[in-house]
């Protein structure tokens, strides 16, 4: 007997709505990535992209517990001498809260082609608005 694999016609994408007001930066990130690599999926398979669509709505109200509001600092280089860039946690909320969220997903996908396949299928939104209502989106309840 032959194990199962699900073949690309078979594995049906659904997409959630997950509301991040008043959630954990890392809890929300944590089960976000499980669902955008499948693993809620029984048809599960860690070498093919299972996973199912994923709106974060309200970026801009996500929590951080201690003092990582005050202490985090987010940090990338250009690749240029002297290119080492950083920038405090207060001050990315205010401007760009979205890439809050992503870098916090991005960081717990698999680092491979098909990690950024899977990080394709999430979609963060400052707002509760989202132009993804076509898609008909479930909400998904995070704990």
């Amino acid at each position: 007997m032959s194990t199962y694999f699900p073949k690309a016609g078979e594995i049906a994408r659904k997409w959630y709505v997950v509301d991040a007001s008043g959630l954990a930066l890392g809890r929300v990130a944590s089960q976000v990535a499980r669902i955008l690599m499948g693993k809620e999926n029984p048809k599960y398979t860690p070498f093919l992209d299972t996973g199912d669509h994923v709106v974060v709505i309200n970026a801009e109200k996500v929590k951080t517990t201690g003092t990582k509001a005050d202490a985090k600092v987010y940090q990338h280089y250009t690749g240029y001498p002297g290119g080492l860039r950083t920038e405090e946690f207060k001050k990315r909320v205010v401007r760009k809260p979205e890439l809050i969220i992503e870098d916090a997903v991005k960081r717990m996908l698999p680092k491979t082609k098909l990690g950024v396949q899977m990080f394709s299928k999430l979609k963060v939104y400052k707002g509760d608005k989202h132009p993804h209502a076509a898609q008909k989106p479930e909400v998904k309840q995070l704990a």
